[in-house]
């Protein structure tokens, strides 16, 4: 789950974009992945919202629809055992929420390549903690 702060005042211009080219962004995001880790993908669909839904955020403990840039919904692959014959797992990329950070065009798809780096390494089965020291927190 890829968090944001909630910090009104971040210095940037506004970067609001159309749904075509957040969904472009993603895509090159996902463009951008090693060969290693794209192979490795499995049974997993990127989805793009605009907003986290009100479950969404009662299931991760939310508080504010702004908090949460990305979330992975799924069982991670370390954990799949007698796998077989379920819907996709999720990973779903919260637009609205990326351009509240208020960051210029650059960082703003700096930060979407992160926040979908980050919910695929929940669909790899790496942890908060671990993203966090590797800098992806």
């Amino acid at each position: 789950m890829a968090q944001g702060t909630n910090d009104a005042a971040r210095p940037g211009a506004d970067t609001v974009m159309d749904s075509d080219e957040f969904e472009a962004l993603v895509d090159q995001a996902m463009a951008s992945l090693p060969p290693e880790i794209d192979e490795g993908l499995d049974n997993v669909a990127i989805i793009i919202q605009d907003w986290p839904s009100r479950q969404q955020m009662e299931d991760n403990d939310i508080r504010h629809r702004s908090e949460l840039l990305g979330l992975y919904e799924g069982v991670p692959l370390t954990d799949r055992v007698g796998y077989g014959m379920v819907a996709p797992d999720k990973i779903t990329i919260f637009q609205r929420p990326i351009e509240a950070l208020r960051l210029g065009r650059a960082e703003t798809i700096e930060e979407i390549r992160k926040t979908v780096l980050h919910e695929i390494a929940h669909h790899l089965g790496i942890s908060d903690d671990h993203l966090h020291d590797l800098g992806y927190g």
